[in-house]
């Protein structure tokens, strides 16, 4: 019985995703993927791994579901909550630089990626907390 009631308690996961962005002919670029099964475009994000830092997981979500590398230097953005499943998940978002972008990654039969400048990927992306930061990283990046 016990076990049962922490299990219900215990309703906070935490994932960290990253805003992968470039520069192409002096224009910021920030790069969407779509959802598995909605096609809504996101950024990549997973559940943070044990053995690594939430940077570090989302680094690796974004090799996995968008097939780009970034570099090791990032800033936290921000954060956001969502409900999924019954669950409360704390999301840590942070920038990349993206520096290689791979024909073939895990899940690339799976989701579509696109870059879009920032205006237009705040436009398309489906969290609003995301969209938010992805123009105030837009703005700052113009500075």
């Amino acid at each position: 019985m016990k076990r049962k009631t922490e299990a219900k308690r215990r309703t906070h996961f935490d994932q960290s995703g990253v805003i992968p962005y470039r520069r192409k002919n002096g224009t910021l670029e920030v790069l969407l993927v779509t959802t598995i099964r909605k096609k809504n475009w996101i950024i990549p994000k997973g559940f943070i791994e044990y053995h690594l830092s939430p940077f570090q997981s989302a680094k690796k979500e974004a090799f996995e579901e968008a097939g780009v590398r970034g570099s090791n230097t990032t800033r936290i953005l921000g954060s956001y909550k969502a409900k999924k499943n019954g669950s409360e998940l704390l999301t840590k978002v942070y920038s990349m630089r993206v520096t290689a972008v791979y024909k073939d990654y895990p899940e690339k039969n799976l989701r579509k990626r696109k870059w879009l400048s920032a205006t237009d990927a705040a436009k398309k992306v489906s969290i609003p907390e995301v969209a938010k930061m992805i123009r105030k990283f837009g703005r700052n990046a113009k500075k």
